[in-house]
């Protein structure tokens, strides 16, 4: 089993925002995704500007216009 502290978490938040993506959908002019990651990953995500603040009552959150960018080109990478 890998430790925490082997993880690479430059990719291990770019494998997060590209699956995050996957559960993504359009509604009143952005993008949205189902908050079912990890709180911590979430956290980074917020941190490197690619979603909004997680923290909140909502089920999702929302992709910033970067996030949504990179969120297909991480996929791309990750997956394609």
């Amino acid at each position: 089993m890998i430790r925490r502290a082997e993880i690479d978490e430059e990719k291990l938040a770019e494998v997060a925002l590209a699956v995050l993506s996957l559960t993504a959908h359009a509604e009143f002019g952005v993008t949205r995704a189902w908050k079912g990651l990890d709180w911590g990953l979430l956290e980074t995500l917020h941190r490197k500007g690619w979603i909004n603040d997680p923290v909140g009552k909502q089920k999702s959150v929302v992709f910033t216009a970067e996030g949504e960018k990179l969120a297909a080109e991480f996929l791309n990478r990750h997956f394609a």
